[in-house]
């Protein structure tokens, strides 16, 4: 699905349609289970699965997110696979190479995956921005797969950071203990802050699989509040469209 690009604060931010589908049986849940208290729909959940390229006034380069990976991957037992992420980034006219910084929102695999291929980095001459607590926190099979692969290529962030200049990283912890979000002027990128738009009426509806509901309420309130103030946007991973003002 073709989206158009967005210019903010001199950045240009492409959305990437990695993949759409809904949740496979292993975790698919009626939607009042996966929000309670918030969501009384009972059709299918369809997740749009968007990564997100940011491009400066410099040409410089920075991906939000590499998907659900190819189609051994560890999101293969529930997501889409294989994601389109490379072609995407083809259609707007950058190679795996041409990458200059990674920022992966958290190390769920539909977020993560597309980091590695083959056990090689799919991004060779990026630095892969995590935080600390992320990878602290972390699995031995993500480990393996995404965290140790990357090597040297791994930049550890605690709390906040560039990862270029006027494109920041900031600590949004709850649906895992070092998710992070994007910031680049008026627009923030949620990863898995917000997951479905019943949680823009209720910042405090909980998702399923939030690792710590309450933490994850109370940060995305803060943070949709602060949003919300300055009349800003979000871009989100599994809406239908990716970029939602907040007013």
């Amino acid at each position: 699905m073709l989206h158009q690009s967005i210019t903010v604060a001199g950045v240009e931010v492409f959305p990437l349609c990695d993949a759409v589908g809904p949740m496979g049986e292993a975790i698919r849940r009626p939607l009042p289970e996966m929000f309670p208290g918030g969501c009384h729909e009972d059709g299918e959940w369809t997740l749009h699965f968007h990564c997100y390229l940011l491009r400066d006034a410099a040409g410089r380069t920075v991906l939000v997110d590499t998907g659900i990976g190819p189609a051994d991957s560890p999101a293969a037992g529930w997501a889409p696979v294989p994601g389109a992420l490379t072609s995407e980034l083809a259609r707007v006219g950058v190679a795996p190479q041409e990458v200059d910084a990674v920022v992966i929102t958290h190390l769920h695999s539909d977020h993560a995956s597309g980091a590695v291929a083959g056990g090689v980095p799919v991004f060779p001459n990026a630095r892969h921005l995590l935080q600390r607590t992320e990878v602290e926190a972390a699995a031995e099979g993500v480990l393996d797969h995404v965290v140790r692969p990357l090597g040297e290529r791994v930049q550890i962030v605690d709390g906040r950071a560039d990862a270029l200049p006027g494109i920041r990283v900031l600590l949004a912890p709850g649906h895992t203990p070092g998710h992070q979000v994007v910031q680049v002027g008026e627009l923030t990128l949620t990863g898995d802050l917000v997951l479905h738009p019943v949680q823009l009426a209720d910042p405090k509806v909980p998702y399923l699989y939030d690792g710590d509901p309450d933490l994850a309420a109370r940060t995305r309130t803060e943070v949709l509040e602060r949003i919300r103030a300055e009349g800003g946007m979000i871009g989100t991973a599994h809406f239908a469209e990716p970029f939602t003002r907040l007013t």
